[in-house]
């Protein structure tokens, strides 16, 4: 017949229509653990409906035409007026719009909020990640913030805002505001306080007059930034606004934009402070420790982030392989396949009941939940973050030469899988943090033993890599050295006692025999062939 061999067959559908809330069972189900009953039906009602604004063609649209039309800098208007200005595609500021009206940065004012907020991240993350980047800022600059009690009243209605109110304007005229951050250096990197930024105070109290550059600022279009500089103290945080009370604009010099290899729709910018205006947050001198409760919560985001990115390339590789056909049956059905994306289905969820069970300790908020994320939130970071390339490219080999081809969204998602380990301080900056975390503040310790001993006596393997992991805490000799071998264990073990206690029995058994047991390769496709895996990858599938 003519034309016949224009006639497709064997392809899957795309993965669009769905609600992608509903269609993850470990992300629904850790919702209703950790929401309080009274609360739980509004949360689901709720994410159900982000679920199925995420899983539209229109949404995943905007985020396709987000990163094929990067941000771009203007320095200059038409007359030649500095104006430092970065425009973004329409799809961008639609995705932002959408994220903000989720109560993506609201977490901090409604009960349960942190949760809920983490679900809806984790889901928005999977449309589009670089968007993520104002809306994680934003909602992380809260805590810094209330060290200042007169700027959080001032600030904090503003950025816990549901409506986003583009453009620069005075923020008192603004229905909501955005932040982005200051931190790095050229000089220095991740060591801020080798940062050379100097603030000069003025004669108005608390207000202070900045010269430097800084190396990365993140979202320079947002409404306002918390950055680091030298005060006569020592280093101090402060609050930059880009748009002055009276209208005129901050001196705010964007001197480039970073070409990055992921996160293309995002702009993250060098930027040069000359007599910049700033007011002090928190006291001179003590700049990181008021700061750092923002670094916290974005280090939450990227675990969030990176749980996201892999639910999603595990969406798409089960998707795919529950259609397309080879070898005289369906991908999903040979065993092989199978093995490969049950062992993806597990570092997906094991990734998403870790994080959302660390967005429970910040709605609760007491003692024990504090500390217990002070050793848990970095361990994460690094563990989680650095799983996520992994994952996209062996999902991406799941979908064959397909999942090599732009169109197929898999590239995307590889580029943007590192990305979250690195920023926000990098594996080494992560590992060395849960030692000071081990060496300064023991009752960290007692929470995370806590924790992981509640699920103890439930699977053999879990007790004795609890064991183990005790004998290497207690063996201080080139404790430096370890650090990456120790926070690696350190978040499996967590990861395994939380699938113990609230996975179902084939996924905390294939976990625990492949990360704790030893049972399983370097490569995913590993597990023990004895194991349940139908019932693991069925779990994971997105669409029944």
């Amino acid at each position: 017949m003519a034309g016949s061999t224009h006639i497709v067959t064997n392809q899957a559908p795309p993965l669009v229509g769905y609600d992608v809330f509903t269609a993850d069972r470990a992300l629904v189900e850790a919702v209703e653990r950790h929401v309080a009953p009274e609360l739980l039906g509004e949360a689901l009602d709720e994410l159900s409906g982000l679920g199925r604004t995420c899983g539209s063609l229109q949404v995943q649209e905007w985020g396709v035409l987000a990163n094929e039309n990067p941000p771009r800098l203007r320095t200059h208007d038409r007359y030649g007026h500095r104006i430092d200005e970065v425009d973004f595609h329409p799809a961008w500021h639609r995705l932002l719009g959408k994220g903000v009206s989720a109560g993506l940065t609201a977490a901090w004012t409604r009960p349960g909020g942190h949760v809920r907020r983490a679900a809806g991240f984790l889901m928005w993350t999977q449309v589009e990640a670089g968007n993520g980047c104002p809306l994680s800022m934003t909602h992380a600059a809260v805590p810094a913030l209330r060290t200042d009690p007169a700027l959080a009243a001032e600030w904090e209605p503003r950025l816990t805002s549901t409506v986003y109110d583009r453009g620069l304007r005075p923020a008192q005229l603004k229905a909501g505001a955005l932040f982005g951050m200051g931190m790095t250096e050229k000089q220095g990197g991740s060591d801020v306080r080798a940062g050379t930024t100097s603030a000069r105070p003025l004669a108005q109290e608390g207000t202070y007059e900045l010269t430097g550059h800084k190396w990365f600022c993140s979202a320079p279009m947002s409404d306002g930034f918390l950055v680091l500089a030298q005060a006569p103290g020592g280093l101090t945080c402060f609050l930059v606004p880009r748009v002055l009370q009276d209208g005129s604009r901050n001196v705010f010099l964007i001197q480039r934009l970073k070409d990055k290899l992921g996160n293309r729709s995002n702009a993250s910018a060098e930027v040069e402070f000359d007599g910049t205006w700033a007011r002090r947050v928190g006291e001179e001198g003590r700049g990181v420790r008021t700061i750092i409760g923002m670094v916290a919560a974005t280090r939450l985001d990227c675990v969030l982030g990176s749980a996201g990115l892999m639910r999603q390339a595990v969406a798409q590789a089960v998707h795919h392989c529950t259609y397309r056909e080879a070898f005289g049956g369906k991908l999903i059905d040979k065993p092989l396949m199978r093995n490969v994306l049950a062992d993806l289905a597990i570092e997906s969820e094991a990734a998403t009941t870790l994080a959302l069970r660390l967005a429970a300790a910040y709605d609760d908020g007491g003692e024990q939940e504090r500390a217990l994320l002070r050793i848990a939130v970095p361990a994460a970071k690094y563990w989680v973050t650095k799983r996520c390339a992994p994952v996209a490219v062996e999902a991406a080999e799941c979908l064959g030469g397909n999942g090599y081809v732009e169109e197929s969204g898999m590239p995307r998602l590889v580029r943007e899988s590192p990305l979250n380990s690195i920023w926000e301080g990098a594996g080494n900056v992560q590992a060395l943090d849960v030692l000071r975390a081990l060496q300064r503040e023991p009752r960290a310790l007692d929470a995370y033993l806590r924790e992981v001993g509640a699920a103890r006596g439930a699977d053999h393997r879990l007790d004795a890599a609890i064991k183990n992991l005790l004998t290497e805490l207690a063996d201080l000799e080139g404790i430096e050295a370890r650090a990456r071998r120790l926070v690696e264990r350190l978040a499996l073990v967590l990861q395994g006692a939380l699938l113990v206690r609230y996975a179902p029995p084939e996924v905390a058994d294939a976990f625990c025999a492949s990360r704790l047991g030893g049972d399983g390769g370097a490569a995913f496709g590993t597990l023990p062939h004895t194991l349940d895996l139908a019932s693991v990858v069925e779990r994971a599938r997105p669409v029944s």
